[in-house]
């Protein structure tokens, strides 16, 4: 068995001790293996290790309780499904676990190594006052790459020197990711992409308008009163004689409701003299 640290194989045991590590249960019963592993000496005098114990393969681990196939279950059914989610599945699976035992397991998991982005975006954010961070996002696949704490021009430059091959990188405004992306990637084509374009553009619309506001109204005449409709030829005489204007109707009743009452006052001409009474 070789030792974890140097790799000198060693065969002298020091003591044997019990393991009882759980496995994927079977038949709807969870199963428990019981073990007698060795602890055997490190001989080799640069080694800073004096004992290790040995692994079985397939069942073992260093510093775990489950066998390698259950662990990977446990840390697939937190990938999947997170805390709460994944302890109700592994309850089914007869792995008793509450969801910080799983979520736990998940923060364990090493994250995967990622590859070289052929178009990087480089964007920053406030973390709280004036600290601000640098997030650099696959712009393909739309996922986080790299984050770290201010925004350096000198360390967004060392990242993209170790990792070549970035063909384009959206950016903001910011002055200082253009210096580094000039001194880490020369060759890599700078853009800006769709949500600074479309802020820059609103923005520098509105200071237009906000200084030539005094002369809008100058420049929008006012709006001119539209002419009555014409009447067709002839048809104005003929109804002036079939239906006066309200108007004029009104004053031509006035009036001869004044003369009836004047021939009512002063008797008419033709009218003899009233019979007397009787």
């Amino acid at each position: 068995m070789a030792c974890p640290d140097c790799g000198l194989g060693s065969a002298r045991v020091h003591s044997r001790y019990g393991r009882m590590p759980a496995d994927v249960a079977v038949g709807g019963r969870p199963v428990v293996i019981e073990l007698s592993v060795r602890r055997l000496f490190c001989d080799s005098p640069a080694c800073g290790r004096r004992t290790f114990a040995e692994q079985v393969d397939g069942l073992t681990a260093r510093y775990r309780r489950r066998s390698p196939l259950l662990q990977h279950l446990v840390e697939m059914a937190g990938v999947l499904l997170a805390g709460r989610g994944g302890a109700r599945l592994l309850q089914i699976l007869k792995v008793p676990l509450s969801r910080t035992s799983v979520l736990f397991h998940l923060m364990r998991l090493p994250l995967p190594p990622a590859a070289t982005p052929r178009v990087l975006g480089v964007d920053d954010f406030a973390l709280y006052a004036d600290a601000y961070g640098t997030l650099l996002v696959d712009a393909d696949t739309r996922l986080p790459i790299e984050l770290w704490a201010g925004r350096d021009a000198g360390q967004l430059a060392a990242w993209l020197r170790a990792h070549p091959g970035v063909e384009a990188v959206c950016r903001d405004g910011s002055l200082v990711y253009r210096q580094g992306i000039a001194d880490g990637a020369p060759d890599a084509v700078q853009v800006s992409d769709r949500f600074h374009l479309w802020q820059s553009l609103s923005k520098r619309i509105g200071d237009i308008a906000a200084a030539h506001r005094g002369c809008l109204p100058a420049a929008v005449p006012e709006p001119e009163a539209a002419p009555p409709p014409a009447s067709p030829a002839g048809a104005s005489d003929q109804g002036r004689h079939l239906c006066p204007p309200p108007r004029e109707a009104a004053l031509r009743g006035s009036a001869r409701g004044d003369r009836h009452r004047s021939l009512a006052q002063l008797g008419s001409p033709r009218a003899g003299p009233e019979p007397p009474a009787p």
